[in-house]
């Protein structure tokens, strides 16, 4: 990833920012600070190649998260119910999660866009979320550009202000970064779990309505 960024420069950012943003996640945090630590110059200086301008740097960011959450968006919004029945049994999905989501965004869908901006991983899936649940595009837009910009303002400043030291503060947490990786496996095999059996005893709710509208036929 750093030769990636350190050859590609802002395109790279680009690239891992958008492709990040609609449903991929690849670790575009990653792309954003070290984007910043090549914004100090002064790992440039060693590697031969200019260092880029935090500015321009957090505003292709910027803009990378928000062409990707578009993309997210339009999956959702135009794939609608008709793309949970074709894909909810793989990705643990039902009509009722998408009638829980739609209530739940109508109420507080803008701080959910807003919020999930911070948080890893669920940023890259909030804005497919978000078009299943037809949340009104100018306030998707309007929050997930806030959101998108001070995200990758703190990453990349992070980067800035670290410049060099980057590579040895990553050394001396990649211990912690081992049990942390292995905190989140255990919690997403315990989330699959519950919704493994939620998404079957919704399903089996289901089966006996089927039958008797078959029976009826």
């Amino acid at each position: 990833m750093q030769s990636f960024l350190q050859s590609w420069g802002y395109l790279a950012i680009f690239a891992a920012t958008l492709i990040s943003s609609m449903c991929i996640p690849i670790g575009s945090e990653v792309a954003i600070a070290y984007g910043g630590v090549l914004a100090s110059g002064q790992v440039a200086a060693n590697t031969g190649h200019d260092h880029l301008n935090l500015a321009l740097v957090i505003v292709v960011a910027t803009v990378g998260e928000l062409i990707g959450s578009s993309l997210g968006y339009g999956i959702g919004y135009f794939g609608g119910r008709p793309l949970v029945d074709r894909v909810g049994k793989f990705v643990l999905l039902t009509h009722k999660d998408l009638d829980r989501a739609e209530e739940w965004f109508n109420h507080r869908g803008e701080w959910a866009v807003l919020i999930a901006r911070f948080i890893p991983l669920v940023r890259s899936f909030i804005s497919v979320a978000a078009g299943l649940a037809e949340m009104a595009l100018g306030k998707f837009a309007l929050f997930t550009v806030i959101g998108c910009a001070a995200w990758c303002a703190a990453l990349a400043s992070i980067g800035y202000s670290l410049g060099s030291s980057y590579e040895h503060v990553i050394k001396a947490f990649s211990y912690a970064g081992y049990v942390a990786i292995v905190l989140v496996v255990l919690a997403i095999v315990a989330l699959l779990l519950h919704r493994l059996r939620v998404v079957r005893a919704e399903r089996a709710g289901l089966e006996p309505r089927r039958g008797g509208a078959h029976s009826r036929r």
